[in-house]
């Protein structure tokens, strides 16, 4: 008997420990139904459902503080790092601290290839909203770029989705 993954939809056969299409443990099927509205919509509604932003791309040849002076005109907190419409990294707030730091001067005209993170998790916009909160929790991300195919549509962030949760939890009282 077939049942559908509670993160993608993705049908999978019952006793998988695993699903085949987004790689989430299935060993939580076993728990018990939700018992919120919340709850609920966390595992039905998709990730479309947060209206991702239109992503901010830069080249990997960009200069470091060129990408910072458009992140903080911008007032966001990531940027797509794209070459020839395809994505290759991205490069965040928390890259800044942790890769740049207190050398952001010295560092200021080096690509930002030399400091994005390659190849980042990514999510489909179908995909269900539990599915971006577990991915964000194990990875320890903030934002998470959207794709159709291999095309960059969209970028979510952690703020998307407590928004969610907090809309979510008032209309429920």
């Amino acid at each position: 008997m077939n049942m559908l993954c509670p993160y993608c939809g993705a049908e999978v056969l019952e006793g998988a420990d695993v699903c085949d299409e987004c790689q989430h443990s299935l060993t939580d099927m076993s728990f018990p139904e939700p018992v919120s509205e919340v709850e609920r919509g966390l595992l039905r509604d998709r990730v479309d459902t947060l209206r991702p932003h239109v992503p901010v791309t830069v080249p990997p040849t960009a200069a470091l503080a060129s990408v910072l002076q458009t992140m903080i005109a911008e007032r966001i907190g990531c940027v797509v790092v794209a070459e020839a419409g395809r994505m290759v990294g991205i490069f965040t707030e928390r890259d800044a601290l942790l890769r740049v730091n207190a050398d952001a001067a010295k560092l200021a005209d080096r690509p930002i290839s030399t400091v994005m993170t390659p190849n980042p998790a990514t999510l489909k916009a179908d995909d269900k909203i539990a599915l971006a909160l577990h991915r964000m929790n194990v990875g320890g991300y903030r934002h998470l770029p959207i794709l159709d195919g291999e095309q960059l549509v969209g970028v979510i962030s952690i703020r998307d989705i407590l928004a969610y949760l907090t809309q979510r939890n008032a209309a429920t009282g």
